[in-house]
């Protein structure tokens, strides 16, 4: 009875061996053949392509010539002759102050020139016949002088109430109602309207201190705006600042100190100025334009895409796949950088097989144990 039991368990066991053997094999050729798939739909072939490289950034939409029109007096808006979107020409009278004190001021400027002018010519009259002193003939001189000082002073305020424009261009935005009282100073003057010449725009973008060294002036661009998401404008790299937006390299400067800090940890940003082509007239101050400008154009070019590219101590390389199966890892030099694709200069051939996975070397060697991930290193 016990033999009995002891065969019926001895095979019990070993068909649970056999299946556990069975599924254990199963598992690890359908694992094979998983991995052999993949890696087969990951080699990608080396081609030639047209291939551009351009730099990313966000701009604001300016007119080229724009002024703010403010009063040289203070004195309360009378009238405002425009509106906003008017056209306007240089001289063009756009608004008058109430001027009935400097009219005051001038009527008696006039008078003390009137009353000085009288009293020099009598005083001018003694003198010649001696009854008149020299210092008193000098008194009357300089009174005089002073009058005539004081009425040019009070006419040329007069003269101020009426607000000219000082370019031709359009108005923006609503002007300073009448009532408003308009008060002069050259550190927060009453700015009564706006005028802009909206004939030629530009647009200020920020680029950052990476992609700077890229951007060259002529270079051309191209840019979107979200009020026409389904046209592309063009534009031209006109200049590029030789400071940062936060002049964060002048340390004597109290606004760079004060944000020292800050910058210290954040990106530094360069400001790229660039002539608009805009011949519709569609393009408004303000709008945010996307742009991007292009740095350089490769045609025909040997390219990979930039996921198969990895870097360790020694460089950039590949891992070239060879006719047999083997594999290598072929140490390569770059060129420029597309979206998806980056230039290669130096290392491999027109139809060379690349492994486009990210798989670790399997080299022991120290120098392969830095990063062997795809990426985008730095090229000269």
């Amino acid at each position: 009875m016990k033999i009995h039991w002891s065969i019926k368990a001895a095979a019990i066991i070993a068909v649970l061996a056999a299946g556990a053997f069975g599924g254990y094999k199963y598992y690890v050729d359908a694992k094979e053949q998983q991995q052999a798939a993949a890696t087969a739909a990951e080699t990608v072939a080396v081609q030639r392509m047209d291939l551009k490289s351009v730099v990313s950034a966000t701009g604001t939409i300016r007119p080229v010539d724009s002024v703010e029109v403010s009063s040289k007096i203070t004195a309360r808006i009378k009238t405002v002759l425009v509106k906003e979107n008017d056209t306007v020409t240089a001289g063009q009278t756009v608004a008058t102050l109430d001027g009935k004190n400097y009219e005051a001021k001038r009527d008696q400027s006039r008078f003390q020139v009137t009353n000085t002018l009288a009293k020099y010519n009598r005083i001018k009259y003694l003198y010649s016949i001696g009854a008149k002193s020299q210092e008193e003939l000098e008194d009357a001189e300089y009174a005089y002088n002073t009058a005539q000082s004081n009425l040019e002073v009070a006419e040329s305020d007069l003269n101020e109430t009426v607000i000219t424009a000082p370019m031709s261009g359009v108005v923006v935005g609503e002007p300073k109602t009448a009532g408003t009282m308009a008060v002069q100073g050259s550190d927060n003057p009453t700015v009564i309207m706006r005028i802009a010449d909206l004939s030629d725009k530009l647009i200020m973008a920020k680029i950052d201190e990476t992609d700077i060294g890229n951007v060259r002036v002529g270079q051309e661009a191209t840019f979107t705006v979200d009020s026409f998401t389904d046209k592309t404008f063009t534009a031209r790299v006109l200049k590029i600042s030789q400071t940062d937006t936060s002049n964060s390299w002048n340390t004597n400067s109290s606004s760079s100190s004060s944000s020292s800090s800050s910058t210290t940890a954040s990106v530094i940003y360069y400001y790229v100025t660039l002539d608009v082509d805009d011949p519709e007239n569609l393009l408004l101050p303000a709008m945010t334009a996307r742009v991007d400008i292009t740095t350089a154009v490769r045609a025909d070019a040997l390219a990979i895409p930039i996921s198969a590219l990895k870097t360790d101590a020694k460089g950039s390389y590949v891992l070239l796949v060879h006719p047999d199966g083997t594999q290598e890892n072929r140490y390569i030099k770059t060129g420029i950088y597309s979206d998806d694709y980056v230039e290669v200069t130096e290392g491999l051939t027109e139809g060379d097989e690349i492994s486009n996975s990210y798989t670790a070397k399997t080299s022991s060697s120290s120098d392969n144990k830095t990063n062997s991930m795809g990426g985008r290193p730095p090229h000269f």
